[in-house]
């Protein structure tokens, strides 16, 4: 018997790429206001977002690590404005002009952050007959407020952030941790999330069913993943489940 479900919360949710891309817009708009049109705002925005992902090369990570060890995920993502602008030729910014980037970059993503169309009304009839335990990755300085945008406590039973365990996704350990919320067994859980490297890998390793959200991704077949079901968008969840609870 299916007992809870456990929920990714950006792509699975919420409408996190429409989100970023609000807010992307809005810093290229910025940025091509105080720079003049030449500046390429939107491919400055772009390498930001990229940047905040930890989508790095090898020498991004081995300068960007110690400043998220040593000091704090903020400390990083004002550095990385100054190297992309420093990259573009304008060195010397000041901690003020960096920091009014980031803080409009966050104003804007948290004003844009919302729950995917018909989501709230099914997480609500979900809640009659499953226990439901969010688990996101990230760091607790962007997780957090998304949450909190969304006042997520209010449609959920738990919430698990990644950046304040010891252990992210695909980890078995954060898996566990939410059966045990759950109080359930692995065989009575589902995981449904959009990342086949974190999402399902990890459900398949906990012994969990999995449901990807493949959006336009294809399924990598390198990656030897393979989820137990798969819809396209997140307004397909809502089918699927009823349908795997009757079984």
């Amino acid at each position: 018997m299916l007992k809870a479900l456990l929920l990714d919360l950006d792509e699975t949710l919420c409408d996190t790429e429409g989100a970023n891309f609000q807010a992307k817009l809005a810093m290229a708009n910025d940025l091509e206001k105080k720079h003049g049109q030449d500046f390429n705002g939107l491919a400055f925005a772009d390498a930001y977002v990229t940047g905040i992902y930890r989508d790095w090369t090898d020498v991004q990570r081995a300068r960007y690590m110690p400043i998220i060890e040593q000091q704090s995920e903020e400390a990083f993502r004002l550095q990385l404005i100054s190297d992309l602008l420093a990259e573009r030729g304008i060195n010397n910014v000041s901690h003020e002009t960096a920091q009014a980037f980031q803080n409009k970059f966050d104003s804007d993503r948290l004003k844009a952050f919302d729950f995917y169309p018909g989501i709230v009304a099914f997480l609500a009839e979900a809640r009659k007959l499953f226990s439901l335990v969010v688990i996101t990755n990230g760091p607790e300085f962007s997780q957090v407020p998304k949450v909190e945008r969304v006042k997520l406590a209010k449609h959920v039973d738990h919430i698990i952030i990644g950046g304040q365990e010891p252990e992210q996704k695909p980890a078995t350990s954060i898996f566990n941790k939410a059966l045990k919320l759950a109080n359930c067994q692995a065989h009575e859980a589902v995981h449904i999330g959009d990342s086949l490297a974190t999402d399902i890998a990890g459900a398949l390793n906990s012994g969990i069913t999995s449901v990807w959200i493949q959006h336009q991704q294809p399924l990598d077949a390198e990656l030897g993943i393979n989820p137990h079901h798969t819809v396209l968008h997140p307004s397909e969840i809502p089918a699927l489940i009823y349908q795997l609870h009757q079984q």
